[in-house]
């Protein structure tokens, strides 16, 4: 039996849940828990705000600890090893996406609290191809949320062949924007952090941006026009948007992974005569996602969390959800 944190009802205190998983199938891993993110998604999912949820709900879709047990085919991991998960589980490994390596566009992947129970417990499986090494080099305590934040800000800069020469902005100083400043410095960009809070720009330079825009200041916008081949929005909020797609420089990409609540609205003439677009992207594929961890391994980059242990899983969702969390939140065995 699996021993997990779940919900009865959408919002509703998370209380001990036990579940029999099952026989472990041929590709599949079992993952004894050491550390859990929590991410906006668990908020959302636990809410049941994109109507997808199914009760008893366990979520959980940052985990790191180490290998319990392997099916009979799995090469990828052993036990012991020290592993991560994230927000996919499985993908099918046959379609054009999976064959072309870009398993996370895969129509029918599993995602690891859809449908199934995900890391607040002690144990979770998933198919092996999600399942990566943890880095030595990593802190555990800290890896979690690389496998989904870290990896949502990571994948456009490997998608979009951002170099070291590129200028990038970036939307949003919270749990996506600080990693993404962390990675985009140690690329070599120029980083600019934009911001609604002006108090944050020492926080902002101290995580890797090279300058700092209050984005409520129209004449500090209005001079950043034709400055940015990237524009990388983690923010949850609606903005004028055709400000920042007018900061962007010829061939310049206003690029999404924060869900903002209503439709994008740009004109087409300032895209077309810049040859500029709008894109978005959900987090990576497992090549891309070690990638990452190698990066961050190699030049220390980390997300800031605080740490709450399992069994005040509700008091930590509480801390997220009052928007006070510096930046992200794990949970600790």
């Amino acid at each position: 039996m699996i021993k997990a944190y779940a919900a009865t009802a959408a919002g509703e205190a998370l209380a001990p849940f036990e579940y029999d998983p099952g026989v472990l199938r041929d590709e599949e891993v079992e993952i004894d828990v050491e550390f859990c993110g929590i991410c906006h998604s668990d908020l959302s999912m636990w809410r049941n705000e994109w109507g997808i949820t199914q009760y008893p709900f366990v979520p959980g879709h940052e985990v790191v600890g180490t290998v319990a047990a392997v099916g009979d085919r799995v090469t990828m991991v052993k036990p012991g090893q020290r592993v991560g998960l994230g927000w996919f589980s499985h993908s099918c490994m046959h379609c054009e996406w999976c064959m072309a390596g870009d398993h996370n566009l895969c129509q029918t992947a599993e995602q690891t609290i859809v449908a199934r129970h995900g890391g607040f417990a002690d144990k979770v499986r998933a198919h092996q191809e999600w399942v990566l090494p943890v880095p030595e080099e990593l802190n555990a305590t800290k890896a979690g949320p690389l496998f989904c934040g870290g990896i949502t800000v990571f994948n456009p800069i490997v998608q979009f062949d951002i170099r070291p020469t590129s200028r990038v902005g970036v939307i949003g100083i919270g749990g996506l924007g600080h990693m993404a400043l962390g990675f985009l410095r140690a690329w070599g960009c120029d980083v600019t952090a934009f911001s609604t809070s002006p108090a944050k720009e020492a926080e902002a330079r101290s995580l890797g941006a090279n300058h700092f825009i209050n984005s409520r200041d129209p004449d500090a916008l209005a001079a950043a026009a034709n400055s940015f081949d990237l524009i990388l929005s983690t923010a949850n909020a609606d903005l004028d948007w055709g400000t920042y797609i007018a900061a962007l420089r010829p061939k310049g990409r206003l690029h999404f992974v924060g869900v903002v609540p209503n439709a994008i609205q740009a004109y087409a003439f300032s895209l077309i005569t810049g040859q500029k677009s709008v894109s978005g992207s959900p987090l990576g594929s497992p090549a891309t996602l070690a990638k990452m961890l190698d990066f961050a391994a190699r030049h220390e980059v980390e997300p800031v969390t605080e740490v709450f242990d399992f069994s005040q899983v509700n008091e930590a969702l509480a801390h997220l959800e009052s928007g006070k969390a510096e930046y992200r939140i794990v949970l600790n065995h």
